[in-house]
């Protein structure tokens, strides 16, 4: 019995410890490199709706992609605060719309994140040389969304990359942050189940066998 309690102390012990440093880690992990938005408008429906919370993975213009969702702020747009929309194109990108469809270095672009299947929203033509170490942003709802094509006279519309303070998580990727935390919680607690039951089963005395009488001869 004895025996049994010490290896059920040994592997409360290990779990526990195990479980702290992965909750820890993954908290850690979480306040240091994402944060969370909610939106107000509706520049980025369907895709976010207004009160939606929204996970951003703090990352720097040179790590975004075209096609991603990124928070980015500029002291002489939207009142100089942070805002949500999609990189259409990078430095180097030409960017056309001709009144009918959006093309990127003459491909078409496909789009099915759009508000109602609208690639324009009524703004018109716009012909677009991305320059280097810039963005060319739209929103996904084009008849809602004050975006690079309202800002033509400002380097035709675009942001430099290092206003990007973070891009959006995929769906995926959030609950991923979050189980980290839980399993660590849960190998926590087991482990204070093992070391609770272990103690207990080495303070328990044993049991003397009883004396069975013996029959006279």
């Amino acid at each position: 019995m004895r025996r049994a309690g010490r290896g059920l102390l040994l592997t409360g012990a290990v779990l526990a410890v195990l479980g702290v440093v992965l909750a820890a880690g993954a908290l850690w992990t979480v306040r240091s490199d994402y944060t969370t938005v909610t939106p107000s408008g509706g520049s980025m429906e369907p895709t976010y709706a207004p009160g939606d919370r929204i996970v951003i993975a703090k990352a720097s213009g040179a790590q975004v992609r075209r096609g991603d969702v990124v928070l980015f702020g500029v002291p002489d747009r939207f009142e100089g605060r942070p805002v949500l929309k999609r990189i259409i194109g990078l430095g180097g990108d030409h960017v056309v719309f001709d009144g009918t469809r959006l093309t990127v270095n003459e491909a078409p672009l496909k789009e099915p994140y759009l508000k109602d299947g609208e690639v324009d929203g009524g703004h018109g033509p716009y012909d677009v040389k991305v320059p280097a170490g810039r963005m060319f942003l739209l929103g996904d709802h084009r008849a809602n969304s004050n975006d690079s094509r309202y800002f033509a006279s400002e380097d035709s519309g675009t942001v430099p990359v290092t206003a990007v303070r973070g891009r959006v998580l995929d769906d995926a990727t959030a609950p991923v942050l979050g189980l980290g935390v839980l399993l660590g919680v849960l190998l926590a607690l087991a482990g204070a189940v093992c070391t609770l039951v272990g103690w207990l089963t080495r303070r328990r005395r044993p049991v003397a066998p009883a004396l069975i009488a013996q029959p006279l001869a």
